[in-house]
């Protein structure tokens, strides 16, 4: 039975895992490469459910003791008496790989391992620790907090117990999952991921500019934002990561990074965490930056 709960990454990501956790009655343990990460991760954390109590889906009361279930360091020893610990660092497999060389020598023979992984073989992940049968893929998306998908994604050693552990979690989570199979980017970002690129493309080639390529897709397809918006939302460096384990994972041309992609990440256009992407964020409003 699942209650304590590690998180490894105060970002994005793993901030809103520790918050839906936290929320959920469970005692969660969050790292970060240091200090300030940990410190601006809670700020996140607490304005986002700021915004919650807002709208009404919570109690302030609810979030103090949400946030008092948060315990915060930077070191892998923290993670001893966990039940299952959840990775959600940067989209990289190198550095995941050595994120579970230190982890498992700290944990318990019975805990569970999971990645946040968008993209990256669970197999393959899995291999580097001492525990694939209790590894697998969950996948959260993005605003954790108000998103209801979970991808489930077992890797060809997944033991079946591990993976009614996790789906059961995952509901206990407020969350729906889906089950995926190890295949590059699963199913969200199999589907989604190349959109976003042809959309790229689409400006790459002139077709449209920003503006008029999210018009067209707001409004003639009915997405709540278009896909620019949507990158910039996401990350144009996580995007052009997906693009790229798509592309050398299936080894079809289709999958093919866009030029201007590339070159936006090369700039550090990553997006709205940078303040620039194919909008910039500067001023009152998002401006096209095409």
């Amino acid at each position: 039975m699942i209650q304590r709960i590690g998180v490894i990454g105060a970002g994005q990501m793993g901030g809103g895992i520790a918050h839906v956790c936290a929320l959920k009655g469970f005692q969660v343990k969050l790292i970060d490469v240091d200090a300030s990460h940990i410190e601006k991760g809670i700020q996140t954390i607490a304005g986002n459910m700021d915004r919650q109590i807002g709208r009404g889906m919570i109690k302030p009361e609810d979030k103090d003791a949400a946030l008092r279930r948060i315990e915060t360091g930077v070191e892998y020893d923290i993670f001893g008496d966990c039940d299952l610990v959840i990775e959600a660092a940067v989209e990289n497999e190198q550095v995941k790989r050595e994120i579970f060389k230190k982890l498992c020598p700290v944990l318990q023979p019975t805990a569970l391992i999971a990645t946040n992984t968008s993209s990256i073989s669970v197999t393959r992940l899995a291999s580097v620790t001492d525990r694939p049968g209790r590894f697998m893929g969950m996948h959260f998306m993005n605003p954790v907090p108000l998103m209801q998908l979970v991808e489930l994604i077992r890797g060809i050693a997944t033991e079946e117990e591990t993976f009614r552990t996790i789906r059961d979690l995952t509901i206990k989570l407020g969350k729906v999952p889906a089950n995926a199979e190890d295949f590059p980017a699963f199913i969200v970002n199999r589907i989604l991921l190349p959109m976003i690129n042809e959309a790229v493309y689409a400006l790459y080639e002139g077709v449209g500019n920003v503006e008029s390529i999210d018009t067209a897709m707001r409004l003639g397809a009915n997405h709540p934002m278009g896909p620019l918006q949507l990158a910039d939302f996401i990350g144009l460096d996580t995007c052009l990561s997906v693009m790229q384990v798509l592309y050398e994972g299936l080894a079809d041309s289709k999958y093919r990074p866009c030029p201007l992609l590339v070159k936006y990440v090369e700039a550090g256009w990553i997006g709205r965490k940078a303040g620039r992407g194919f909008y910039d964020y500067s001023g009152e409003r998002p401006m096209p930056t095409r």
